[in-house]
Parts: structure tokens; sequence; C-alpha cells
């Protein structure tokens, strides 16, 4: 039994199902849901790994005549056709007895939710960030939920979520200011906005690529767990 909750586990269900239709090997589904940007998936969990693709990918794939039957096939396939997986990301969720943890904590007095009324403050705040940070980070203001840390005046941790489009996952981004990481103001801020997500209903999510060591550790500080990987169709095909 899955330690994670209901709605992440029938989500990822439901993108790697497959009509009767479209009928392929355990590994690889064929799935006309899929949403823009994720017409073709691969999940790793454990040592399990499934990949899912659209109707379309799965004509251009000739995947009817030839089925693939393991990852070393599907990528290969894909290469043919001149497509690659993008670079992959751990999922990290809350589990269901985290999560209960997690909403019965209050939040701290230095962390807030932040509006279009902290416009100034976070401008400042994305002036002293590199654009390499700002960029992996994709914190906004006028994402679906944005808090923030402040020392006195001075915001020094920004954290924003936004909702997967027919999901129940609520994506993260979060920032530190250099000269005041190692402090627990992501923790706590992740921590923070999750629990609002939570309480709204969503399942807070954090993703980062597999050779980010100091990002997966921010996840494990703010007590999330690792799900599994996931890679999508590189933009760049």
């Amino acid at each position: 039994m899955s330690q994670f909750s209901h709605a992440v586990d029938h989500y990822w269900q439901r993108c790697l199902a497959q009509t009767a239709a479209h009928s392929q090997q355990d590994f690889l589904s064929i799935n006309p849901h899929l949403p823009e940007g994720r017409e073709i998936m691969l999940l790793k969990r454990d040592t399990h790994t499934r990949a899912v693709v659209t109707p379309e990918w799965a004509a251009r794939l000739a995947l009817a005549p030839h089925p693939i039957h393991d990852e070393t096939e599907f990528r290969q396939r894909l290469a043919a056709h001149g497509a690659h997986l993008h670079g992959a990301d751990w999922l990290h969720y809350f589990t269901e007895a985290d999560q209960a943890r997690l909403l019965q904590e209050t939040t701290p007095a230095h962390i807030r939710p932040l509006s279009q009324a902290d416009q100034t403050a976070f401008n400042q705040f994305q002036s002293l960030a590199s654009e390499a940070d700002l960029d992996a980070a994709w914190v906004e203001l006028d994402h679906w939920s944005v808090w923030g840390a402040f020392v006195g005046p001075q915001l020094v941790c920004a954290a924003s979520m936004y909702v997967w489009p027919d999901s129940p996952l609520a994506d993260t981004g979060v920032l530190t200011l250099p000269a005041h990481r190692g402090q627990g103001f992501a923790r706590d801020v992740i921590r923070a906005i999750s629990r609002h997500a939570c309480q709204q209903g969503f399942e807070p999510q954090y993703r980062c690529q597999l050779d980010h060591v100091s990002s997966a550790a921010v996840a494990r500080a703010a007590g999330m767990r690792c799900y599994g990987s996931w890679e999508v169709l590189s933009t760049d095909d």
C-alpha cells in the first residue's frame, strides 16, 4: 500500500492508464488525454518503470506493428524519430502521515503570503538573485500561491506554486538569497505554502533535477519524500 495520498497515486495511475482500444505491454500505455507539453512521459518508481504516449505519438513510433517492451527500446525508438526526453526530475510529495503533522503546525511570524502589495519587496528580492537561480526556481508573484520569509523588512526567501491543469498537484518553486542560505528559510517557507495548499485541497509537489543535490536536500528538510523520477518530451524537439 502506498504511503502517499490517494490523490497523488490516482493522478499518476490515470496518466499511465490506457484505453482498451490502445493496448500495449505493461511498460507502455497509450493515453489520449495527456495534457499539452506532456505527450510523452516516463515515470520510474523503485525498480518499476512505465511510459505513456498519446495516440498521435503511438502512430509516429509505429507501436501497432512494433510494440515497445522496455526503456532502452523506448529511448532508441524516440531517437530514431528525432525526439528525446528532457532531463529527469525527482518528484517529491508529503506522505499522508507527514501531511497530517504539517496541518497541525502554525506558521512562524516571519513567514506570510505575498500579494501584489509586496511588488517592491519582491522586485528587490529578485534583483539580488542571479539569473540562473531565478530561472531554476521560477518563483513568480502572479502564481496561484506565493509565500515569503522576511528578515526585518527584507524578503530573503520566496516560494510560489501553480496548479497543474486537470490535476490535484500544486507545483512548487523556492529561492533563498545566497546570504541567507543554510538557515532553514526554504524549509519553513515550503512547509507554510504546502500547508496552505493542503488546506485548499491540493497536493504539494516539489521537483528538482536528479543532479541538484542541494534542492533535493531542501525537499527532504521540508518533510517531503521522493515518489520517483519523471521525464517528458524535450521542448527542443
